[in-house]
């Protein structure tokens, strides 16, 4: 089978009719409720020769209606960029990933369209998993039902899955997953997205301040609005080496030096200087140290600095890499 990634903004497909296995979702961090589902996707698209496929929004169409309804406290935070969230849909083995504009013609598609539109015609669907209290089309009105009669009339099957829970029977879902990162609990995020929680993307430049108070950082862009707490972290860097890298960083606006209100990534590797402009790494975030903080002055920012770096590394020496 074709192991390439294809990725789709537009449907129908402009360089494949080949038929699909589809799930949809929003799949934010795909954590193991959602590995579940995909692993389900794969075995079928491998029993049947199709191809495992996501469809997925942009924006959450909850942030669509948010932003429509001017109430900006109803967008939901992200767990994952849409970089990070396609390279854990690839992970668990899915080949096409459609990243379907949630704009007001989507919203305002019938339920039947959007049956023969997206997965008839648009995926050429022969076999669809969804979950139980699945709803799509015009204020919601398309249910499972309606999905199996047209099943029947253009050749695809549909299955429901129910929800997933964990070992103590607790349903696992972005939702618990956002209130969780939203605490700094990273024990349990791990345990809900089956790894720990990290953050991709390509290193940007910043003002280099870091670098002239004697803790440069490598800057990444993180998902806004951002669903883990700001603050300082203890985290693992991949990509810049074989090995990956001890590190602390802080995900915050940087107040003490910057009003312009913008979320950044910083991290500060631990005893080593890399060159990583550009390059794409993950920080995984393993222990919460504190919260964001002004300070007075650039000496006692400094100074703070310094405590959190060897709280990281009395982190590493006890834990290990």
């Amino acid at each position: 089978m074709n192991t390439e990634l294809r990725l789709y903004r537009h449907l129908p497909r402009h360089d494949s009719t080949a038929p699909s296995a589809v799930t949809i979702g929003n799949f934010d961090g795909v954590h193991r409720g959602h590995q579940a589902i995909l692993a389900q996707v794969r075995e079928q698209a491998d029993a049947l020769g199709l191809v495992p496929t996501v469809m997925t929004f942009a924006p959450h169409p909850r942030a669509f209606f948010a932003h429509k309804g001017q109430r900006p406290e109803l967008v939901p935070t992200q767990i994952s960029s849409l970089r990070d969230k396609a390279a854990r849909l690839a992970e668990h083995g899915m080949r096409q990933i459609v990243i379907q504009r949630f704009d007001q013609h989507l919203a305002d598609m019938d339920a039947g369209d959007f049956i023969r539109r997206l997965l008839v015609r648009g995926l050429n669907t022969r076999w669809l998993l969804v979950g139980e209290d699945f709803r799509y089309g015009h204020k919601r009105s398309g249910d499972i039902d309606l999905l199996r009669r047209m099943g029947r009339e253009h050749g695809y099957q549909v299955q429901t899955l129910a929800d997933v829970a964990d070992d103590q029977g607790q349903r696992i879902s972005s939702s618990a997953l956002r209130t969780v990162l939203a605490v700094g609990n990273l024990a349990r995020s791990s345990e809900l997205l089956g790894a720990p929680y990290c953050i991709g993307g390509h290193v940007i430049h910043g003002r280099k301040l870091g670098r002239d108070l004697g803790f440069p950082t490598l800057n990444l862009r993180v998902p806004d609005p951002c669903a883990a707490r700001s603050g300082i972290y203890v985290v693992r860097v991949h990509g810049l080496d074989a090995q990956p890298l001890p590190g602390v960083a802080s995900l915050g606006v940087r107040p003490t030096v910057t009003r312009d209100g913008a979320l950044l990534l910083e991290t500060h590797i631990l005893d080593r200087r890399v060159d990583a402009y550009g390059k794409l790494v993950c920080v995984e975030f393993l222990e919460f140290l504190r919260d964001e903080e002004s300070f007075p002055d650039l000496t006692t920012l400094t100074a703070a600095i310094r405590q959190d770096a060897q709280g990281a590394r009395d982190y590493f020496a006890s834990h290990g890499l």
